[in-house]
């Protein structure tokens, strides 16, 4: 099947438990920092998933804690479409080759996702952040729990 594991249901895949490791660069200053946590996916009501991602997040030597969430809609042929918590688009996804490239203007940056499956308990996001006050790499590891 090569590199990548297809994937023909984006939210079949997805559903359930999952720990992250999430790595962060600032290109520009050097800084790293590192997220890790837990994210769930369970039913979203009126259909679709909601993903709850909560964690610790260390920047600078300063560890706190983090949360974020996202709906993820069922789309067309197994895709999804992922929005934030208040509605407003964020991107689509299609994993049917195990990968995808997906990208997220706001304001005068540019989010690029690239999403890949390794396969069925493993996939990795790499956002990259372009614009005039980020130059950003975020790059998380997702490993289904149980």
């Amino acid at each position: 099947m090569g590199e990548f594991w297809p994937v023909p249901d984006v939210l079949d895949y997805l559903s359930g438990r999952w720990r992250a490791e999430r790595t962060v660069r600032d290109l520009a200053s050097g800084d790293r920092g590192r997220f890790e946590g837990t994210v769930v996916f369970g039913p979203l009501e009126g259909g679709g998933l909601l993903q709850r991602e909560s964690g610790d997040f260390t920047w600078r030597g300063v560890t706190r804690p983090a949360e974020r969430t996202l709906h993820f809609l069922r789309g067309p042929g197994g895709t999804a479409d992922v929005r934030f918590a208040d509605g407003r688009p964020f991107h689509d996804l299609d994993l049917g080759t195990g990968r995808y490239v997906a990208d997220h203007p706001c304001s005068a940056d540019l989010y690029r996702g690239e999403f890949t499956v390794r396969d069925a308990d493993h996939w990795r996001s790499i956002w990259r952040v372009r614009g005039p006050a980020k130059d950003l790499e975020l790059t998380t590891d997702y490993a289904r729990v149980g």
